[in-house]
């Protein structure tokens, strides 16, 4: 045992820690959140937020969009548009969401390993509002696949019907699509066959993802 411990750079105290939990407290939570996410499933609202980047080309350049999605209602709760992939640019999504959910404390904020969501002013931002990070493990694509069945949708709706000239038209179409269509007329079989605005006045009145 001492041997192995000296391999593995572990002072004695801490291999033996290691034999009896092998599994830390926190990649344990860790690897619960993402089970549930790979599920598509959050209990209550404010809970698990997903959060992912999408982008698309006009004639002036690419448009960049960061979107926060509450995993148990489906709903968009936060965006932020930018001409550039910069740590702020999660960051105005993340203040976004926060803003219109009413600073909900404890909340779960799922990503992937992208830089914007490992840089030091996203994860200062998450301590800030009082929020825990969660990423995906490296090379799992599956651990942010609520997201990306979302801006499938965008792509198939938006993005892919016409060819986009202004970034302001794009980012324009994408947010009218999100809020009049998305929201208040998709029905998803996950919400029982409700719009993400219907179920949330089941779940909880009081809460509002109006713009």
């Amino acid at each position: 045992m001492t041997i192995v411990a000296r391999v593995l750079k572990f002072s004695r105290q801490a291999f033996y820690k290691w034999l009896a939990s092998p599994v830390s407290d926190r990649q344990a939570q860790d690897e619960e959140i993402i089970a549930k996410i790979r599920h598509f499933h959050a209990d209550t609202l404010n809970t698990v937020w997903v959060t992912d980047i999408i982008e698309h080309w006009t004639r002036e350049g690419k448009l960049y969009r960061c979107a926060i999605k509450d995993l148990c209602s489906r709903a968009i709760v936060g965006f932020a548009t930018s001409v550039r992939m910069k740590s702020h640019f999660a960051v105005a999504a993340l203040e976004d969401a926060m803003r219109k959910r009413g600073g909900p404390k404890g909340v779960i904020v799922h990503s992937d390993r992208g830089l914007q969501f490992r840089s030091r002013k996203f994860r200062a931002a998450l301590k800030a509002f009082g929020a825990k990070g969660s990423m995906g493990r490296v090379g799992a694509c599956g651990d942010n696949a609520a997201m990306e069945s979302f801006f499938a949708l965008v792509q198939k709706n938006v993005l892919d019907r016409k060819s986009w000239v202004t970034r302001c038209e794009l980012s324009a179409s994408i947010t009218l699509w999100i809020e009049r269509t998305y929201h208040r007329k998709r029905r998803q079989r996950a919400l029982g066959r409700l719009t993400p605005i219907e179920y949330e006045i089941i779940m909880e009145p009081a809460v509002s993802i109006a713009a």
